[in-house]
């Protein structure tokens, strides 16, 4: 399998309904020489097919996020370029999927691989969601992201903080739900 039979099956997804896009994901998941094609694809100008494949991206990840440890330089390199919401949802899903596996007990493949380089480039890239505009579910999943990489950095518990305690009245009802579970969080 290659790029091109990815493409073929993410441009069969016709709707954002899951049977469709379990269907693509299990594809990568039983063709894993796909897999840096999807992460490529993930960030392409080519927004219908990016968008798609951030999604298959997501599902792949939620199976097994350690297949995103030999793609890793790539996905934090690139996660600063997309601007589109339906993409950066799944991406700001992935880096909690990243954190969470990196504090993890059990031994994750993707916990060998994440650098400073990499938490660094997440925690800027999360903090840019979540002061910028930007839908709750990115900005959820950025507090959740930046409240575990909190754990060994002072700085971005501290700052976490002030951000959410600046934008809480202003929120949607959403982003005030999750803010005030995150700061009870922290003032514990």
């Amino acid at each position: 399998m290659n790029k091109l039979d990815l493409i073929v099956q993410i441009n069969s997804i016709r709707n954002a309904k899951r049977i469709y896009r379990d269907d693509v994901a299990n594809f990568v998941i039983e063709n894993l020489e796909t897999f840096p094609f999807l992460v490529e694809l993930t960030f392409s100008d080519q927004k219908e097919v990016a968008i798609k494949s951030s999604w298959i991206l997501e599902l792949v990840c939620l199976h097994n996020i350690n297949l995103l440890a030999p793609n890793i330089d790539y996905f934090t390199e690139n996660l600063d370029k997309p601007s589109n919401e339906s993409i950066l949802r799944p991406l700001a899903k992935i880096c909690f999927l990243i954190a969470e596996a990196y504090f993890s007990k059990t031994d994750h493949q993707i916990k060998s691989k994440v650098t400073e380089q990499h938490k660094n480039k997440i925690i800027e890239v999360t903090f840019d969601w979540l002061i910028n505009e930007h839908k709750v579910a990115n900005q959820a999943y950025a507090m959740d992201t930046l409240f575990l990489f909190g754990k060994e950095n002072d700085w971005i518990l501290n700052e976490l903080k002030l951000v959410l305690e600046k934008h809480i009245q202003s929120g949607s009802p959403g982003y005030q739900v999750r803010a005030k579970r995150i700061l009870k969080k922290l003032n514990n």
